[in-house]
């Protein structure tokens, strides 16, 4: 009996005595289950093996009210200690992060707040100077869409959309949901209205395509671990141990791909890792990371370039 014969078997299995059931559970069907070892063999450019992308959160936040992330407990509104720390990250830690990234020659996976185009477009205008890709995050992270109705969370995919486009002349494809907070339909709206990838899935190592009412979206890998937000501010986790996280999940990703193709997002956030104490232990994990350039080995890259390679090379 294979797997499948199994699986239908136990969906058909009574349930036991005190009326549990023990068959399949809830599944999203967003996309089938299969082991990062059985994957088709395939090479980034240039024959690479590992792909690295640098994920630059830019953020903006609400005066006085909304969500945000908090360096010390919050009294309530205003909250002045919080939102002035955060708003560090645009004035000060994003141009001291891109001096940085230049510097290295990295490019960047800009997620954008549109927000930041009212407040500070002067940052955006920098990062597309550079080259960088814009990818939608909504409008600000001081709210989500999980609990939107679906008119206003296509409106909302729309108009970020516009907004970047406007501001950075290419088409925006990605997207990644501010607090990875989806509805149902995120992914179905999301392939309506355009977008060719998502970032909020983090459950792989490889681009995986992903079902939606209307054809297919990719899900790129987004890291949750190798992201200054859940080591800096939920686990409390030094800049320096950040750094060291940083370059043993590449070394150890970088001997893994050797066999297969794979790709490893670095997420950061400028109010964090912009401090200047943090950004000089992000400057070795960076420099580390970078000295690994040549053909054959590493491709420093944007989610879109990585997208627009699987989705050449795996079409429907």
């Amino acid at each position: 009996m294979d797997a499948v014969a199994r699986a239908r078997g136990a969906a058909m299995s009574p349930s036991d005595p005190a009326g549990r059931n023990h068959g399949p559970l809830r599944h999203h069907d967003r996309y089938d289950y299969t082991p990062i070892t059985r994957r088709p063999h395939y090479a980034w450019p240039q024959d690479c093996k590992l792909a690295v992308y640098l994920g630059f959160n830019i953020e903006h936040f609400a005066w006085g009210e909304g969500m945000g992330a908090k360096l010390g407990a919050s009294i309530g509104e205003p909250d002045v200690l919080n939102y002035s720390w955060r708003e560090y990250g645009n004035r000060v830690g994003a141009w001291r992060c891109l001096e940085l990234f230049d510097a290295l020659a990295l490019p960047a996976g800009i997620i954008a707040n549109t927000a930041i185009l009212d407040h500070c477009p002067e940052l955006l205008e920098a990062c597309v100077a550079r080259g960088d890709e814009l990818i939608g995050h909504g409008h600000t992270n001081a709210e989500h869409q999980g609990s939107m109705a679906e008119d206003d969370e296509r409106a909302l995919l729309r108009h970020c959309q516009a907004r970047l486009y406007q501001a950075g002349g290419q088409p925006v494809r990605g997207w990644l949901s501010p607090w990875i907070a989806e509805s149902p339909r995120t992914s179905d709206l999301l392939a309506e209205t355009g977008y060719g990838y998502t970032l909020n899935w983090c459950h792989d190592d490889q681009p995986v395509r992903v079902r939606t009412r209307q054809g297919t979206l990719w899900s790129l890998p987004y890291p949750q671990e190798v992201n200054d937000i859940p080591m800096i501010v939920a686990r409390q986790m030094d800049g320096k141990d950040f750094a060291q996280l940083i370059i043993d999940n590449f070394d150890e990703m970088l001997m893994q791909a050797q066999r297969q193709p794979l790709v490893m997002g670095i997420a950061l956030h400028p109010y964090l890792v912009g401090q200047p104490y943090r950004l000089r232990h992000l400057r070795r994990a960076l420099s580390h990371i970078a000295a690994h350039r040549a053909p054959g080995q590493v491709w420093f890259t944007t989610p879109g370039e990585i997208h627009r390679h699987v989705d050449t090379l795996f079409p429907l």
